[in-house]
């Protein structure tokens, strides 16, 4: 699917955007931690995605934790961002990755968020993470497998 100007920006709204960023602030500080919650959580629920990873998963968390930063400071202009995530998810079929992936990843993250930031994650706080990954998720499902 191409993406059309406008298209996703309407899904997440500017409220939503704020609660993504002002909580992911939180989770910088424990990166390193939140990256290992992450993955391991992962590997809980979607065992068969382990073998898609490298040994080193100190750096891959490093690289989600980078990729997570980019994505939320891009929140704003999601025209911006959704071509990089479009040619990220193109990239990452030639790893392995399937569209039923995505649906243990966001739960993962979720999970983390939960872990991480407690009671800073409240319901809209969670409801603004689930809207953005799901407009992420979907953009990225379409461009990798349209």
């Amino acid at each position: 699917m191409e993406f059309r100007h406008g298209e996703v920006q309407g899904n997440i709204t500017p409220q939503q955007v704020d609660l993504v960023k002002q909580s992911f602030a939180k989770v910088l500080p424990i990166r390193d931690d939140a990256a290992a919650l992450f993955y391991q959580r992962l590997f809980e629920i979607a065992s068969d995605v382990k073998t898609l990873f490298p040994n080193d998963m100190v750096e891959q968390g490093r690289k989600l934790m980078t990729m997570l930063g980019t994505v939320v400071n891009g929140l704003h202009d999601l025209d911006a961002i959704v071509p990089a995530a479009q040619q990220l998810a193109v990239r990452h079929v030639d790893y392995g990755v399937r569209p039923e992936h995505y649906a243990p990843v966001g739960e993962a993250l979720i999970w983390t968020l939960e872990q991480g930031l407690q009671d800073a994650f409240d319901a809209p706080t969670r409801d603004a993470w689930l809207t953005a990954y799901t407009v992420l998720s979907t953009t990225m499902i379409d461009a990798a497998y349209a």
